[in-house]
Parts: structure tokens; C-alpha cells; sequence
């Protein structure tokens, strides 16, 4: 009797992660590749960068696109089905915040609002419904959903973003209570994790490493591995896992 060690979980696997040319989405993207995957890397406008990352994984290719726009979503489904010629996991990780106190009312403009609501909410939405049909077709297919533990606790770097983050932890079980039993659909919510975005966050650092169970703040690289876990679950579907050091235990 032969087994599929945990490094041969993805080959032969498309994977498409958004907002991979740093960060989380790099960390995923490497860690999908390590596991057999073809990744396709994508970013708004972070060109180079993410050609960078494609151009150091294997098999690995890029693909510029604004998922807040539905006909870049369109697009970015159809050039990786035409390129890949397959769809079987989608992250995704894709976002935009803004940094202002939970306490400033008044400084959260319309503006900020509908931007962050266009691309955590409506963008992954409909790249999500549009790459339903790949995803259907894959036989074994699944959407991971990044989002956030300021969509779970009242915490964030912004209501307008925590809020996103929030719909979107619902969005992923109503769209899992509906596409099972071809795909699977669930999220990873994040804490506080080292990335260049959060580079100058010293003091929310040092919070961590004080009140966090496991005593510091996370790395890219442990979100990428509950996303692989995720991906690969074949019995799980509709739920939000987070991973933040057990920071919500207190």
C-alpha cells in the first residue's frame, strides 16, 4: 500500500493566490509551489515584484489584475484556464486597508469606505463567482479566503476594514452552503503577522510578544501553512480557522 506524503498534496494543482507579490500571498505562493503546485502570482500593481516571485518558482507565472474590477477578474480567470489549462484552488488574499482610529468617526470618508468594501468584499466576491465554473470542473476544488481577527473581535486597523473582513468571514459560509460538494470553501483569519505592511508596528509587536499564548507575533510563512492545511481538507468546508498565537483566548 503506497501513501501521498504532505509534500505531494498539490501536484498536478493549479493554484491561483491574489495579492501574492509579498507578504502572506508570496508566503502561500512558495509554499504551494513547494507542495507540486503550478502557482499563478497576481498583484494590482506590484508588477515587478510579482514577477519576481513567479519567476522563482517552478512553473510558476504572473498575472497583473485589479480585483476590484469585475472585468480584470474575468480576465485573470480566463488567461490562467487558458495558460494552466485548469483551476483547482483559489486564495483569496487580495486586500487594502486604511489606518485610522476605531475611535475617529469622522475621519472614515465614502471614499475610504466603498474602497476597501470594492476590493475585500465585492472583489473577492466576484472573482470567487467567477471562477466558480474552473473550479467546479476541477473535481476537487477549493477557495481559501484570507481575511482577518479584526473580522471576528472588535480590533483592526479600521472599522471600514474590520467590517470587510467581518462580511466576508459570512460571505465565505454562504457561499460554501452552496457549492459543496464540488467545491470547498473557507477562511484563514489572521492576527498580527510580520509583513512589510505592518514593519512599523513596534509597540502592537511587543504587545504581542507579551500577550499572545505563543509569545510573539506570526510570520507570513505560518498562515501559508494553515492555507495548504485548508486547501487540503477534504472534509472541511464553511468555516473561518484562526491563527493568531492564541491572541483571542484573552
Amino acid at each position: 500500500m503506497s501513501s501521498t506524503g504532505p509534500t505531494e498534496r498539490f501536484t498536478g494543482k493549479v493554484v491561483l493566490v491574489t495579492g501574492s507579490s509579498s507578504g502572506i500571498g508570496a508566503a502561500c505562493a512558495r509554499a504551494f509551489a513547494g507542495e507540486g503546485a503550478r502557482v499563478v502570482v497576481n498583484s494590482s500593481s506590484s508588477t515587478e515584484a510579482g514577477q519576481a516571485v513567479a519567476s522563482s518558482l517552478p512553473g510558476a507565472f504572473y498575472v497583473q489584475a485589479d480585483i476590484s474590477r469585475e472585468d480584470d477578474c474575468q480576465r485573470l480567470v480566463d488567461t490562467v484556464v487558458r495558460q494552466a489549462g485548469r483551476l483547482d484552488v483559489l486564495v483569496n488574499n487580495a486586500g487594502v486597508t486604511e489606518v485610522i482610529p476605531h475611535h475617529d468617526l469622522d475621519a472614515v470618508t465614502d471614499a475610504v469606505f466603498r474602497r476597501i468594501l470594492d476590493v475585500n468584499v465585492l472583489g473577492t466576491w466576484n472573482l470567487t463567482r467567477l471562477a466558480m465554473p474552473a473550479l467546479r470542473s476541477s473535481g476537487d476544488g477549493a477557495v481559501v479566503n484570507i481575511t482577518s481577527v479584526a473580522g471576528v473581535r472588535p480590533t483592526g486597523s479600521s472599522i471600514p476594514y474590520a467590517a470587510s473582513k467581518a462580511a466576508l468571514n459570512h460571505l465565505t459560509a454562504l457561499v460554501a452552503n452552496v457549492v459543496g460538494p464540488a467545491v470547498r470553501v473557507n477562511a484563514v483569519a489572521p492576527g498580527l503577522i510580520r509583513t512589510p505592511w505592518t514593519a512599523g508596528w513596534g509597540p502592537l509587536h511587543e504587545a504581542m510578544a507579551e500577550r499572545a499564548p505563543l509569545g510573539r507575533s506570526g510570520e507570513p510563512e505560518d498562515v501559508a501553512q494553515v492555507v495548504l492545511d485548508v486547501a487540503a481538507a477534504r472534509y472541511l468546508t464553511g468555516q473561518v480557522v484562526v491563527v493568531d498565537g492564541g491572541l483571542t483566548l484573552r
